[in-house]
């Protein structure tokens, strides 16, 4: 099975062309929080936060292994679920990064730490810590059903998730993929290009007009 370092080498675009289903990928409105972003890839440690509390994503960095994504089903987007302080403990602990639907804030101090950071956008008020949710069980995250174990891809690009029956079988079709693209030429790529166009054309009895 591939580690996460083999699953990062290779972009979330891959992923798409390997045959990732479409609902393997979260929505464009989770992004990275500040820029050039690495990409990172990790196991999903999962959890699920009520509207307005953040206690389950605190409680989280001291539970998820080294390595882990951190993928937050949080309640609603009017409080941060997290901090400069929290993104700093998970970042020593060894946490690749977060995945958030929902806020987060002291957008600043996550910058210049280097934390991997996605979601939805920034809020400067906090959440509480009086509720229970959930820690590694399934979530939904971008619109993705998410288990923990999933192995999660992100960059500028976009979020896979890829489930862990089909891990090993869809990194082999994206490695092969990116690395075809890589050995190929602009120009060869033209020529292959130019000629799927103008077959699909064909196919549909596309007829060059106009003036």
């Amino acid at each position: 099975m591939p580690d996460s370092a083999e699953f990062a080498a290779v972009s979330p675009t891959a992923y798409a062309d390997a045959q990732l289903a479409r609902s393997q990928f979260m929505d464009l409105g989770l992004r990275a929080l500040w820029s050039p972003m690495p990409r990172i890839a990790g196991a999903a440690y999962t959890v699920s936060c009520p509207p307005g509390d953040n206690l389950m994503l605190h409680a989280a960095i001291y539970r998820a292994a080294p390595g882990a994504v951190i993928v937050v089903q949080a309640g609603d987007v009017d409080y941060a679920m997290a901090g400069g302080n929290v993104c700093a403990i998970a970042q020593q602990r060894g946490i690749a990064g977060f995945v958030v639907d929902g806020a987060i804030r002291d957008i600043a101090e996550v910058r210049a730490a280097q934390f991997p950071v996605f979601a939805r956008g920034l809020v400067p008020v906090p959440g509480r810590k009086q509720q229970l949710g959930t820690l590694n069980q399934p979530i939904t995250c971008g619109g993705v059903n998410v288990y923990p174990g999933d192995m999660v891809v992100a960059d500028e690009e976009g979020i896979a998730v890829i489930p862990a029956a089909d891990q090993e079988a869809l990194w082999e079709m994206a490695k092969q993929r990116s690395d075809r693209d890589e050995a190929q030429s602009l120009a060869d790529w033209q020529v292959s290009h130019q000629a799927k166009v103008e077959q699909a054309l064909q196919s549909l009895g596309f007829e060059e007009g106009g003036l």
